[in-house]
């Protein structure tokens, strides 16, 4: 079997990012890693671009950050089609060293399982829906009932992503948006994997960031945190926009278009599904013009 796709999209925050992979390159799994750096101003380009390792594929400099969505939409486009799609966030640290084969092994168990989350353990104190625990020969998760899976660390079945595409372009919503058409319009179900342990730290101070020989900021104006705060606009697209959320459940539900969602980064996706380029345009700028 192809390793999995693991898909890593920094932005600023060079402390968390250079935090995580370090942990990341010290598991001894086995995986194809695609780096995107989603146009940082704080050194964090040339830090992975210095990185070293046999699993990393490919290092990628985005020359705008056109949003979370268009990035991760850039690496799902290099899947291959047997592949597991696996997507972390820069401020995800894994500890646990064997994370890909619990991964692995928690699909082949349950053969009706799309979309598998890790999280927190704090964040199981905060989901106030009701959980199922499945269990079988000695493999179990936490299979969801209602809402969706934190994207922070998701990885998804290939043959669920054959019907599913893409993240939304059009409506850039992520895991909520994803989350709705495979609950609604697959037979595949969702949850977390509490066998894979992780921490989302927020901040690390600059005298214990390991990436801190590559940063060329002047601590005393700013630091990668408070670029990031500064650039960090997802709240504000979610109150401008969440209404392209709302079109296209409305569309779906009446037929008019279908749960497959194509990618800019797909030609051949445009050309036989549905595609609103002008609301897919419209999100993409609003991060140009506010994230950069």
């Amino acid at each position: 079997m192809i390793p999995p796709l693991v898909s890593f999209i920094a932005w600023n925050r060079m402390g968390l990012t250079a935090r995580n992979l370090t942990a990341l390159f010290n598991t001894k799994d086995d995986f194809h890693l695609h780096i995107i750096d989603n146009n940082s101003m704080d050194g964090t380009w040339e830090y992975i671009n210095d990185l070293k390792d046999s699993r990393i594929i490919s290092k990628t400099k985005l020359d705008a950050n056109q949003g979370p969505i268009h990035a991760v939409n850039y690496n799902l486009s290099k899947r291959s089609k047997e592949q597991f799609f696996i997507t972390i966030d820069n401020d995800v640290n894994i500890h646990t060293s064997d994370w890909v084969p619990k991964f692995m092994d928690t699909f082949k168990v349950f053969p009706n399982l799309g979309l598998l989350g890790a999280v927190s353990k704090e964040y199981y104190g905060r989901y106030r829906l009701p959980l199922l625990l499945q269990r079988f020969e000695g493999i179990h998760y936490l299979q969801i009932q209602k809402g969706f899976v934190e994207g922070c660390c998701q990885c998804l079945r290939p043959e669920l992503l054959e019907l599913l595409g893409y993240w939304s372009e059009e409506n850039c919503m992520g895991d909520m948006e994803i989350c709705h058409r495979i609950a609604h319009y697959t037979p595949y179900k969702m949850g977390f994997i509490p066998g894979i342990e992780i921490d989302q730290l927020q901040f690390v101070s600059c005298d214990s960031c390991c990436g801190k020989s590559r940063c060329s900021l002047d601590r005393k104006v700013k630091t990668c945190f408070s670029i990031h705060r500064e650039k960090y606009n997802n709240p504000q697209f979610r109150n401008r926009y969440g209404w392209k959320y709302e079109k296209c459940i409305h569309e779906m539900e009446n037929g008019s278009r279908t749960n497959f969602c194509a990618s800019i980064h797909d030609e051949d996706s445009l050309k036989k599904h549905r595609y609103d380029k002008q609301n897919a345009e419209e999100n993409f700028r609003f991060y140009r013009d506010n994230a950069n």
